[in-house]
């Protein structure tokens, strides 16, 4: 890492609530999901509270470096419809070498929807794409070198 996040650093990042962010479209083949309301659904809520913290940590990370999620302890309070915008705040909560815990909150403009803490870690990509490669030789299916998207 280039440089340490402090406590207290905070990220924001905004994002439009499309139809394919909602319940509904989360696992196609899924009829009950399918017979839900189409409002944000909660892995999507946290896969936007992740990036915020991914975006912060990103401008600390050396070349080659990246972070990864450890850890999520989020609860979602209330629904948002496609069309709103989620706004997610990132706040540095802890600092532990290269594991980072963040205050996580996310908000539609009418509601907080969402808040909780994340944890990640950051990793060197060559690693990490090494034991991921590793573990696919493993378990017969294709790893990181192999994959195209």
């Amino acid at each position: 890492m280039k440089t340490i996040p402090e406590i207290g650093e905070t990220h924001t990042l905004t994002h439009a609530v499309t139809r394919r962010l909602t319940v509904p479209e989360l696992l196609p083949d899924s009829a009950l999901l399918a017979a839900m309301p189409a409002v944000l659904a909660t892995p999507n809520m946290i896969a936007l509270m992740e990036l915020a913290c991914t975006e912060l940590l990103a401008r600390h990370c050396d070349e080659g470096e990246g972070s990864l999620g450890a850890h999520v302890d989020v609860s979602h309070l209330a629904a948002t419809l496609a069309g709103q915008t989620v706004t997610v705040t990132a706040t540095v909560e802890k600092v532990e070498g290269r594991k980072m815990t963040f205050v996580v909150e996310a908000h539609d403009g009418i509601d907080p929807i969402g808040k909780g803490r994340h944890v990640r870690m950051v990793v060197p990509w060559a690693r990490f794409k090494q034991a991921v490669d590793a573990k696919a030789e493993k378990a017969g299916v294709e790893g990181l070198e192999g994959a195209t998207g």
